[in-house]
């Protein structure tokens, strides 16, 4: 599990963290404004992702379930029909509707409007390289998305000030640059994937079936998703309420915990992968737990010096981080078993436990702020996490930390693992 979990962990912190921070230092020297603009940007992209989640989560426990007992290419056809209607459907109405959206998101909404044009326009192009990632996650491959995170970000690096500056586009040089980066690592990841599914059955029979139980696989994790992303902004202004020195604390301590907070979901994918594939993963729980001690111990010690290069005065941010420790361990146990539950089909039981958590979470955040001040805030989220993890493992069923049974893999791929791992 650990050999998934590992390249998966630099994929998620190359693709989800690095892309938004490299094109946020080089449109510093714009300004303020332009800061703003890609901020929001980024945050919008990432709720649109939420959207699109099913697919790739789907399309991978699929692949795995498959792979070496049935052939792979109507899961793929199925995939590029759902990437297809889903692009159309999410891409063409926040398009049309940039300019609204922005100006509801920052005041700066012209320029951020500027850039949301060919941001969400490539959206499509992120989406697309999701898929094909799934894919090969899927099969067991975890190293070639990870590469092509890595070259999408090497080539961010070298366009974005060829695009910003060089060229004069300003704050749509970085969002052009971006989707540019992404197109060029698409066409490389479509070339892996046609080498991986050479060996497939070329005409093999599919229908809108397979299309159907890849949203049911993927709609949980999609939900929890977005459901995160709801609660966060609803933190944001829990938290607004006690001044700009504590959300800004908030703000500069949730950017430096997920750098820690991607080796959950790393996990959580090498949970996913190995159980779809009916392949040993040992006991996700206990190395979520003991990943959530590690990071917190890790946060910790590095608290002050990191937050410090962020803000004059670190104090919230060192003392947001320092509560995390509580938060950290039960949310760590949550998201690697929550692999298992998606990949074994019980990922209604995690949405629903991650709902209960924030049904917790919320109203405790209000009623502990009053005698606790933004201390009781950092305790309800880890009461939250607590409740969210009793839920995920009750009932026990067939238990979080086993796979499921799958007969043995035909000739078709037994022969090796696929190219690149």
């Amino acid at each position: 599990m650990i050999r998934l979990a590992l390249p998966v962990y630099v994929e998620l912190v190359t693709a989800v963290v690095a892309v938004g921070l490299i094109d946020l230092l080089w449109v510093s020297g714009l300004g303020e404004a332009a800061i703003a603009a890609v901020t929001v940007a980024t945050t919008a992209e990432y709720l649109a992702y939420g959207l699109f989640l099913a697919v790739p989560t789907g399309i991978t426990v699929l692949v795995g379930r498959r792979d070496g007992r049935e052939p792979l290419r109507p899961v793929v056809r199925a995939g590029l029909l759902l990437w297809a209607v889903l692009s159309v459907a999410i891409t063409v109405p926040a398009v049309l509707l940039r300019e609204p959206l922005a100006a509801l998101l920052t005041e700066e909404w012209r320029l951020t409007a500027e850039f949301f044009l060919i941001s969400l326009g490539g959206l499509p192009v992120f989406f697309a390289q999701t898929v094909v990632d799934g894919v090969l996650k899927g099969l067991g491959d975890t190293r070639r998305p990870m590469r092509h995170a890595l070259v999408c970000n090497a080539l961010v690096v070298a366009l974005d000030p060829l695009f910003i500056y060089g060229l004069g586009l300003g704050v749509q040089g970085a969002a052009l640059a971006t989707v540019a980066a992404r197109a060029a690592t698409l066409a490389i990841s479509v070339a892996a994937l046609a080498r991986a599914l050479r060996r497939d059955e070329p005409r093999a029979p599919g229908g809108a079936g397979v299309a159907g139980e890849m949203v049911r696989t993927g709609l949980p994790m999609s939900g929890d998703f977005l459901a995160r992303s709801a609660v966060g902004l609803a933190m944001v202004d829990v938290v607004a309420g006690f001044g700009t020195a504590e959300l800004a604390g908030y703000g500069i301590g949730q950017k430096v915990m997920l750098a820690g907070v991607m080796v959950f979901y790393a996990l959580r994918q090498a949970a996913l992968i190995g159980t779809a594939r009916g392949e040993a993963t040992g006991s996700p729980l206990w190395l979520g737990l003991g990943a959530g001690a590690v990071v917190a111990a890790v946060l910790n010690a590095v608290a002050w010096p990191v937050t410090a290069l962020f803000a004059a005065d670190p104090a919230p941010a060192v003392g947001f981080l320092r509560w995390m420790t509580l938060y950290l361990v039960p949310f760590g146990g949550l998201i690697a078993v929550g692999g298992v539950l998606q990949a074994s089909g019980r990922g209604g039981r995690l949405l629903a436990a991650t709902l209960a958590g924030f049904a917790v979470q919320l109203p405790l955040a209000y009623v502990l702020s009053g005698p606790l001040g933004v201390t009781g805030v950092w305790l309800s989220m880890a009461a939250g996490a607590c409740v969210s993890l009793a839920g995920a493992l009750a009932p026990r069923g067939s238990g979080p930390g086993t796979a499921r049974g799958r007969a043995p893999r035909s000739t078709r791929t037994a022969a090796g693992p696929p190219s690149g791992r």
